[in-house]
Parts: structure tokens; sequence; C-alpha cells
């Protein structure tokens, strides 16, 4: 009887816990002089996906290793549940190839458009998400 009093009042703790206190899903890569990058970060947090963030360097040489395509880059790069989210995808986009699992590398906004999400801002311009493979295989995902 003991024991499952121990599991019920685990399982009750475990169930409250705020959801600031669950564990990363990923971890996103920047450049150290983007402010941008922060603001993406948030959005996700938002919208249900933690992440830790960890500057580097060399950013070219990390795209480079993860053989994302030159023609998507952006100023940060993601890694979540196996999958690379390349600039400022947005949450709802990552959730659905999350929960969907299509044979892809990832997805892209290239550059840094205004209105998607971390550049927000007065204007807003229509932007591509672009999926991805390892051999540089694109095609257009979502239009945005």
């Amino acid at each position: 009887m003991k024991h499952t009093h121990l599991i019920a009042a685990a399982l009750a703790t475990a169930l409250t816990l705020p959801a600031a206190l669950a564990a990363p899903v990923g971890v996103m890569l920047k450049d150290p002089y983007c402010g941008c990058c922060t603001a993406w970060a948030e959005h996700m947090q938002k919208n249900g996906l933690e992440l830790t963030s960890r500057t580097e360097q060399d950013m070219a040489a990390i795209k480079d290793a993860r053989r994302i395509p030159a023609q998507l880059r952006s100023c940060h790069t993601a890694e979540i549940g196996g999958y690379l989210f390349e600039g400022h995808v947005p949450a709802d986009l990552v959730k659905k190839v999350l929960k969907d699992k299509p044979k892809i590398a990832g997805l892209a906004v290239a550059g840094m458009p205004m209105g998607s999400p971390g550049m927000e801002g007065p204007s807003k311009q229509a932007y591509a998400v672009t999926a991805f493979d390892r051999q540089g295989k694109t095609s257009v995902y979502a239009n945005r």
C-alpha cells in the first residue's frame, strides 16, 4: 500500500510542475552578435518548445558540418528532435515536423524576413519556409 501512495504522490507532483521546468527539447546555435536569435528562442518558448542556447564563433563551420544549403542560411541553427531548423522558422511548423516526422533534414527560412518570428516589426514581408535534405535538395514546405 505504501508504494501505491508514493507512486501516486510522485505522479501528482510531476503533473503539477511548471512548464518552465520542462527539459529543453533542443539547442539553438547562434552568432554572438545577433539579437534576433534570442527573440526567436522566446517565440519557441511561448509555443511550448524549450531550447538551450549556445554561442558559436564560427557559424559557417556549424552550417557546413550540418550540410545546410548555402542559399537557405540565416543567423541561427537549431537542432530539435533530430531535425535542423535554420533561421526564423515558425513554431507551428517546427511542431508539425516533430509530429509528422517527414524524411527531411530540416526547415529553413532564408535570410531574416521582416515579420517572421523573432523579426517582428512595423512591416511584414512574405517568405517561404523551405524543407531540405542532407543532399541539398530543397522544396517549399510553406509560405507565410
